[in-house]
């Protein structure tokens, strides 16, 4: 799928319109700091579109692209930042297990995660999250370029063993691998 066209559409805290649109989201979530405006940027082909910041935990809304004037892009905010207060942190937990409570048209989650890291307790519960709201997830390591072939493949089978049954595709938004298996992955909903 081409690229044709993005524009930022809307940034919501709460029920809106746009949530309700007849156009599939692709929901991009994960905790603060594993790349996730890096990767959105590289999939949309743009360089800042989706705005990163130098600190984690940037993004406190939760925003709309609409992407070829058929779908949206979601970029929800990070989770699990530490150094921002417990009440915030907190309120975009809340904010992100109420988006996807709502009942949309229809919607794929991409839960990024860092390669190196692996998943922690939070993206593990994330997961479980999606998988009970039926929600169909596909699984990025990012930063996949951080590693050589013998890590990322350690790496990967840890990330399957700990989120069994889950597609996992090795990306870096630096070098663009796996971008073109994520977009084949998320406009499979035709």
């Amino acid at each position: 799928m081409e690229i044709k066209s993005v524009v930022f559409r809307k940034s919501i805290r709460g029920t809106n319109d746009i949530l309700y649109e007849e156009k599939p989201q692709i929901a991009f979530v994960g905790r603060s700091n594993v790349g996730k405006s890096s990767l959105m940027n590289c999939l949309l082909n743009r360089k800042d579109l989706v705005k990163s910041g130098k600190f984690p935990g940037k993004t406190r809304e939760i925003n709309f692209f609409l992407v070829n004037e058929k779908y949206y892009f979601v970029d929800l905010p990070g989770y699990g930042y530490a150094n921002l207060p417990l009440d915030v942190r907190e309120q975009l937990v809340k904010m992100i297990q109420w988006y996807f409570f709502e009942k949309v048209f229809k919607r794929k989650a991409v839960l990024v995660l860092d390669i190196k890291v692996g998943p922690n307790e939070m993206d593990i519960e994330m997961f479980r999250i999606l998988r009970d709201q039926r929600e169909e997830v596909i699984i990025v390591a990012n930063k996949a370029d951080t590693l050589n072939q013998k890590e990322r493949s350690e790496q990967l089978k840890m990330i399957a063993e700990k989120m069994p049954g889950a597609e996992i595709i090795p990306c870096s938004a630096k070098t663009k691998l796996g971008r073109d298996t994520i977009l084949k992955k998320i406009f499979e909903l035709e």
